[in-house]
């Protein structure tokens, strides 16, 4: 039987020096990246974690946005297609904060539309 291969894009925790020329960052917050690593790189995603969301009580779908690592990495994978960016192989999540890392990990698993794009071993 033939094995299908994963075309979704990986997603992996690093430093903006850990990432070669061909991988996109997504950063997290206004961190600062050491010697403008991030010029070199395919292309640049930033997010920042929200304060606080309001919802129901419930969380219902109407009023739970997409969150913003989910917007961060749909904003890289469509500026990837429309060729607005060099090419990405894969993406090397820059964090500050275990809750920027928890938030990654939470949209490459729970958000839909990322979880069709992006595959994550993080």
């Amino acid at each position: 039987m033939m094995q299908l291969s994963d075309g979704r894009i990986e997603v992996r925790f690093g430093t903006a020096s850990d990432a070669g020329p061909d991988e996109a960052l997504l950063i997290e917050g206004a961190l600062l990246i050491e010697g403008d690593a991030a010029a070199d790189r395919a292309a640049v995603a930033r997010f920042t974690l929200p304060v606080r969301v309001a919802t129901h009580s419930l969380g219902c779908a109407c009023c739970v946005p997409r969150g913003s690592v989910a917007e961060a990495l749909g904003r890289l994978f469509l500026a990837r297609a429309r060729g607005e960016v060099a090419w990405f192989r894969s993406v090397v999540a820059v964090m500050r904060s275990e809750a920027g890392a928890n938030a990654v990990r939470s949209a490459l698993v729970g958000d839909v539309v990322t979880v069709a794009r992006f595959r994550g071993y993080v």
